[in-house]
């Protein structure tokens, strides 16, 4: 838990934070139910189908095929008020700002309208985290239990409609974000994957709860079932003040004169002057 004192981190005391985020700085994810009315919901619903119709895929991930890349639309707070005043809720920052600051920022900002029955979900997600590890640990190596773990960037999601087990929702490995490692990678489709013991556990939610986790914890999409009826949720990263906003690729938005541009022509240049290749939170 931290705080600013004097425009620098401190640490702060468990106690004058939410149970929620102790829960998501020690298990590493968290679901809060009902924070959205259904007459919230159903404006999010109809404001952000209004972006998927308004707006062409933004063709972010080169690898992703056009089909699959349909069900993606970014810088949500950019095309919808709606989607704005719904990353700000009371109840999210309650819960994120003692672990990532008051000045948390949000880094990344993805609708997500996963249709039902399609090919490509049935056997659901490689397991994989979406930063980092912000804190690396060789092989052999633990998280002492007595030090809180560092959290830089949370995911969240605010669910528009109902997920259940059948929809493949997303499974978390608790405290596998202690592990300072990715996932095995000859197990990244392995739904028993555990770590110490610790078995995955699936974001079983309704339409306006949400669910919170840590950057750096091992998750998936599970796979589908028969009775798979897509999920539809706000994706919402937020991060530490000092993490760059990826809301736009850095090729659309830096602080680069045409000429700096001009002269960065290997690849290693580029990235040199903040000039990167889309990733996780990009696309």
């Amino acid at each position: 838990m931290l705080k600013r004192v004097g425009g620098y981190l401190t640490s702060r005391s468990p106690e004058d934070s939410p149970s929620s985020s102790l829960e998501l700085e020690t298990r590493g994810f968290v679901t809060l139910r009902q924070v959205f009315t259904s007459e919230e919901v159903s404006e999010l619903i109809e404001d952000i189908n209004r972006v998927f119709t308004e707006y062409q895929r933004d063709a972010r991930a080169a690898q992703r095929p056009a089909a699959e890349d349909e069900m993606f639309r970014y810088e949500m707070l950019n095309r919808s008020a709606v989607c704005q005043q719904a990353i700000g809720h009371p109840k999210i920052l309650a819960v994120i700002e003692p672990l990532i600051g008051e000045d948390c920022h949000v880094i990344a900002n993805t609708a997500w309208r996963n249709k039902a029955n399609h090919k490509d979900a049935h056997g659901g997600q490689g397991w994989h985290i979406d930063a980092g590890p912000h804190v690396p640990l060789a092989e052999g190596l633990s998280w002492p239990g007595d030090i809180p773990h560092p959290v830089f960037a949370i995911g969240t999601h605010i669910f528009l409609k109902d997920c259940n087990a059948q929809d493949g929702p997303t499974g978390v490995i608790p405290m596998s974000h202690l592990s300072g490692r990715t996932p095995p990678a000859d197990r990244r489709m392995d739904d028993d994957l555990e770590f110490k013991g610790n078995k995955a556990e699936t974001m079983i939610t309704k339409a306006g709860d949400v669910s919170l986790f840590v950057s750096d914890v091992w998750h998936r999409r599970m796979p589908t079932g028969e009775k798979d009826s897509g999920r539809f949720f706000l994706q919402v990263h937020y991060g530490r003040r000092d993490i760059a906003q990826r809301i736009k690729t850095t090729a659309e938005v830096n602080q680069l004169s045409d000429a700096a541009i001009g002269r960065a022509a290997e690849q290693r240049q580029k990235t040199l002057i903040g000039l990167h290749n889309n990733y996780f939170y990009d696309g």
